[in-house]
């Protein structure tokens, strides 16, 4: 039985409406569900629904993107927020770390230095974008608990399999697909089925 892939949600504020539109469309391409907002007064409103990850101005005439970034951490700790600016300097960056900013891009922005950046976050939360790293993290998640069961540290799995320590840390990490060959091998050094690896994803 397949799973619904989460839906991840970015939400872009600046009062430049073309800018707003420039990364919603950016995103929306990658699969991101995208919400616009160039009034930043309005932020704390649309922050009712909830987003994981905020790209956000910081120089906006109405009220700068550190006020905005204030707004957010008084009422919400955990949304990520990537900060966009045209002129960066050493104290907003250092206002901006001490209120949680994960991140900066550097306007005007490459677009694939905005969409790493948002992906760096979006992994760094443990959220997945697609069935594959679904799946890649469920297969990840069951051989370490597989693995701790049989008390078995990384290099002795390794051992067991004839795989690297570098390969099962990235299978476990879910930063690699790993062939089915290699999962077999993992599979019999952990006394289960290949399909004990896979649950009932």
């Amino acid at each position: 039985m397949g799973r619904a892939v989460p839906v991840i949600r970015v939400l872009v504020v600046d009062d430049d409406a073309g800018i707003v539109d420039f990364i919603a469309t950016l995103l929306e391409n990658d699969g991101y569900e995208v919400g616009r907002l160039t009034d930043p007064t309005q932020v704390e409103k649309e922050l009712e629904t909830p987003y994981h990850v905020v790209v956000l101005d910081l120089m906006m005439p109405e009220l700068d993107g550190l006020e905005v970034l204030r707004r957010i951490r008084a009422r919400d700790s955990d949304v990520s927020v990537i900060m966009a600016t045209g002129q960066p300097s050493l104290d907003t960056a250092v206002v901006a770390m001490k209120l949680d900013a994960v991140d900066y891009v550097r306007k005007p922005f490459e677009p694939e230095d905005l969409r790493a950046a948002v992906e760096r976050v979006v992994k760094k939360k443990g959220l997945t974008r697609s069935p594959e790293e679904l799946l890649n993290r469920h297969i990840g998640n069951t051989v370490r608990g597989l693995r701790t069961q049989h008390k078995l540290t990384l290099r002795q799995l390794a051992t067991r399999t004839g795989l690297s320590v570098s390969l099962l840390s990235q299978i476990e990490r879910a930063e690699s697909s790993a062939s089915v060959g290699s999962l077999y091998r993992v599979a019999g050094a952990l006394d289960v089925t290949l399909a004990r690896l896979f649950g009932d994803f």
